[in-house]
């Protein structure tokens, strides 16, 4: 318990240093891929949230999904890439090739789909190849390019915020 705190905080440490030597992008191109970076700690409703992603527009096949558990018991299969804090080594970085394969995959869209800091999603967060990062209001400024101020609990209204900013925007 105690080596994971640990390694939480210095990981946590090495993203927040990276953080400083971020430089903006801007990208003008319209959104076809979608990744979504989601914390199944607290929130459950991971097939409705890309149901409704689906419902404005975008295809079901260019939507992938990584999501994080705090603990994975060991017989515990998942039908989707799943995570957590046993894969993050000492030195921030991952050993499993799903996260591996998420980062390096250049999406038009990442929504990081968590409201509380945890240091193995914003090293995702943060590594992600995507050109465009959305996430929530709650989570360190330097993550995302565009933040919704609301709770992960209210998953609709995240989806109709962001439709109608990137609406705005152009994006779609």
């Amino acid at each position: 318990m105690f080596l994971n705190y640990l390694k939480n905080f210095f990981t946590q440490k090495i993203v927040k240093k990276s953080l400083y030597n971020v430089k903006p992008t801007s990208a003008n191109k319209t959104i076809q891929t979608v990744g979504i970076v989601f914390d199944e700690s607290y929130f459950y409703e991971r097939e409705a949230l890309v149901q409704e992603l689906v419902l404005n527009g975008i295809q079901e096949n260019n939507i992938k999904v990584l999501v994080f558990k705090d603990k994975i018991k060991k017989n515990e299969s998942f039908s989707y890439p799943t995570f957590s804090h046993k894969d993050l080594s000492w030195t921030a970085t991952f050993d499993k090739s799903d996260v591996k394969n998420f980062t390096v995959k250049k999406f038009d869209l990442l929504i990081n789909y968590y409201d509380t800091e945890k240091a193995a999603l914003l090293l995702v967060s943060h590594q992600s190849k995507a050109s465009f990062k959305v996430g929530f209001a709650s989570i360190d400024k330097k993550i995302n390019h565009f933040m919704i101020n609301t709770r992960a609990e209210d998953y609709k209204i995240f989806v109709d915020e962001l439709f109608k900013y990137l609406k705005i925007l152009n994006k779609i």
